[in-house]
């Protein structure tokens, strides 16, 4: 049995004990419905619980900093990015769960366009996670370091951010070549070297975890050595709030802590494929369950960064205050708060 590239796309069929039939190992067979009921058991917790504070967090993130954009700052402007990315993560998580076979409550099926598309708008999520997470930690140490040049401004950030899109879609392109090969590789010959699920695969593992995570340790190294030297600049006004770097160092370990499983896992299945020999029940068994675990871990990172975000950004309380008076003071005649100016202005 050869893995075969659909079990990539969300909304694919879910692990089940039906790979580990045949396989003469019956503490598998034993142990496999025990398995089945953990994941049907988180993957209804992240239905019911994961995707609408995903979605309510997640747009209240959003909808806090772009009401209030004069007091963001360079952080704000990378959460709100994440917070865009756990939104369509949210979104998809629904179509995952109960899309063919997902853990034998399938309510629908799809055609293989939507499976495809679903594997771009996955693969995009992550690695604008990804990526977000490691250009926040590079712009701390540059505001860290040199607080007076702007280089890391609100207004670069943002169009940083743009290109972080861009570059997430021309990467996941490759899955669209993928799709798009499979049906004219009969009238085209080249087209058949791109018939590589396991070359998709590695060049994800690469750009999207690799780069991303050899720059976040260069990052916190550099940081890490900021924070141990005393010079005049540390009482600058203009340097960031010493609960940035906690923010910072939490979202890194959450960010990478629930994404590693799903990268592990595709470096896995390209491993294992790229031996060249047929993949016995066992080995697959265990890679689709893993799969699947490491899917849900990463659509649990949309419900986790906004709440990680409201309880440890000191300023969020006040901007979600304001943004509530704006509210309540949108049909009456309220006196102007300054407490935002003032705010900033200390």
């Amino acid at each position: 049995m050869v893995l075969a590239h659909s079990c990539e796309e969300p909304g694919c069929a879910m692990w089940s004990c039906g790979v580990l039939n045949g396989t003469g190992r019956g503490e598998d067979q034993l142990l496999c419905p025990h398995s089945h009921l953990v994941l049907s058991v988180l993957s209804l917790l992240c239905l019911v619980v994961g995707v609408p504070v995903g979605l309510g967090y997640n747009a209240l993130l959003v909808l806090v900093n772009l009401c209030d954009q004069s007091s963001m700052t360079m952080p704000d402007v990378y959460f709100v990015n994440m917070a865009v990315a756990g939104l369509v993560l949210s979104a998809l998580a629904p179509v995952h769960l109960l899309g063919p076979m997902a853990s034998g409550w399938a309510l629908w099926g799809f055609s293989s366009e939507v499976h495809v598309t679903l594997l771009v708008l996955f693969n995009v999520c992550s690695l604008v996670t990804m990526y977000s997470t490691a250009l926040l930690c590079l712009d701390c140490y540059i505001e860290r370091a040199l607080p007076r040049t702007y280089m890391s401004s609100v207004y670069n950030t943002r169009h940083v951010c743009g290109f972080v899109w861009g570059g997430a879609l021309l990467t996941s392109f490759s899955s669209l070549l993928f799709y798009i090969c499979s049906h004219v590789a009969a009238r085209i010959v080249e087209c058949s070297r791109m018939q590589n699920a396991e070359a998709a695969d590695a060049i994800l593992v690469f750009i999207g975890y690799l780069v991303p995570a050899m720059a976040v340790l260069y990052a916190l190294v550099l940081i890490s050595r900021i924070r141990k030297e005393d010079t005049p600049l540390d009482q600058d006004a203009g340097r960031l709030d010493p609960s940035v770097h906690r923010l910072l160092v939490a979202t890194v370990c959450t960010q990478f802590g629930l994404w590693t499983p799903h990268y592990l896992t595709l470096l896995g299945h390209t491993l294992l494929t790229a031996r060249g020999k047929p993949v016995d029940g066992h080995d697959l068994g265990i890679l689709l369950f893993a799969k699947d675990l490491s899917r849900l871990l990463a659509f649990s990172s949309s419900p986790v960064m906004p709440l990680l975000y409201r309880y440890m950004n000191r300023n969020f309380p006040s901007k979600l205050q304001r943004l509530i008076k704006k509210m309540h003071c949108r049909h009456q005649s309220c006196s102007v708060d300054h407490a935002g100016a003032q705010q900033r202005s200390a």
